[in-house]
């Protein structure tokens, strides 16, 4: 059996790969789990899978949770508490299912121990892009993506030169707003903002799809997984959500990959990889697709999207600046602080005040989270 790690495993995307390990129980063994707080939610998966160890976000929490579980099971904390599980010698496989920016480290961890990495958190790629492809190389490690537009991106190359690539179509559904006028943006709540018309998902990730940041972590995402420039990556607004992802062949060929929308069946495919599973997902019904209709993005009414392409072509920390910047200013709309218009202009913001940093090293990255605080804060 091999044992597996899911970093995030209370979240939305963490608790549909515990859906799909429990398809192959002769298979596959839950070794550990990770979590920010959620203690209810963590106990249960610990009492189902019965992991050898978890991972919590503080010492209270683990105070919490171990009166709360009658088997014992080892209880780490913290970033180390991330790392230790990544790179535990019993492993094979590393999910990264957290949001946000904390398994960093571990990711790296990951790759020094040469498991296979299946990620689905965009921020720590975005954000060390350059640097994680210089020790995947090192390694000879790639990292799976179980992002649906990775994941069909990934599917797409498979068996292709890719001198043959003229480009990269990143498909989007526009999110809850897509028919707003700019006005309309303005009064936007945090309520609606998490009403995704396609995808159940987090509340950071259902903000980023709303402001299509989240479109524009993926062009980054897809540069640095893909190894292709921006120039050669397009999005286009795709509201049924049939078609994941496509790519365009100098030949005028384009292969899409064509699925439900149900982030199981990439998590099946990356954990099967190079064969596949026997089906997670329901299969698409192409006689109930009455249309596929695809448009053009509004970067004028969306400007994250914009801000995202411009932190690519400066490089070097622009990218984790955008990382930072549009993490911090989430939490502030999620609490109400500033209005849903207000993070693209936080974000534009803090990567006018940021001074590039060339060759940044890992502890680099990790410093401009503060350097962004106090921007926002100054």
């Amino acid at each position: 059996m091999e044992n597996i790690v899911i970093l995030g495993s209370t979240g939305s995307v963490g608790k549909q790969v515990l859906d799909v390990i429990s398809l192959y129980p002769k298979k596959y063994r839950v070794f550990g789990l990770a979590a920010k707080d959620e203690i209810s939610e963590l106990k249960s998966q610990i009492e189902k899978f019965k992991p050898k160890a978890v991972s919590v976000e503080a010492e209270e929490i683990k105070e919490k949770l171990s009166k709360k579980i009658k088997k014992p099971v080892q209880i780490l904390i913290g970033e180390k508490g991330l790392v230790y599980l990544s790179s535990h010698p019993k492993v094979s496989t590393v999910f990264i299912c957290t949001s946000g920016t904390v398994a960093f480290s571990a990711l790296f961890a990951a790759i020094s121990k040469r498991k296979k990495i299946i990620q689905a958190n965009k921020e720590t790629i975005i954000m060390g892009g350059e640097i994680i492809n210089k020790e995947l190389k090192k390694h000879n490690l790639s990292i799976i993506p179980i992002d649906s537009e990775h994941s069909a991106i990934f599917q797409c190359l498979k068996g292709e030169d890719k001198k043959d690539v003229k480009k990269i179509i990143l498909t989007c559904s526009g999110g809850p707003f897509r028919d707003y006028s700019f006005n309309d943006l303005e009064r936007v709540t945090a309520e609606k903002a998490l009403s995704h018309p396609v995808w159940k998902m987090g509340p950071k990730i259902s903000i980023d799809s709303a402001t299509l940041m989240n479109k524009g972590f993926e062009i980054i995402e897809a540069s640095h997984l893909f190894n292709v420039p921006l120039e050669k990556i397009e999005v286009v607004i795709h509201p049924e959500g049939v078609i994941h992802s496509m790519v365009e062949f100098l030949d005028g060929a384009v292969k899409g990959i064509l699925a439900s929308p149900d982030m199981r069946g990439p998590i099946e495919y990356a954990l099967f990889h190079p064969k596949r599973g026997k089906g997670a997902v329901a299969p698409l019904n192409l006689l109930k697709t009455e249309k596929l209709s695809f448009y053009e993005p509004d970067e004028k009414k969306f400007p994250c999207l914009r801000l995202a392409k411009e932190s690519l072509k400066i490089g070097k920390t622009a990218p984790a600046v955008l990382v930072f910047a549009d993490e911090i200013a989430v939490k502030k709309f999620l609490a109400g602080r500033i209005k849903f218009l207000d993070i693209p202009r936080l974000i534009k913001k803090a990567l006018e005040k940021h001074r590039p940093l060339k060759n940044p090293s890992v502890s680099d990255i990790l410093k401009i989270e503060k350097e962004v605080s106090d921007i926002f804060e100054g």
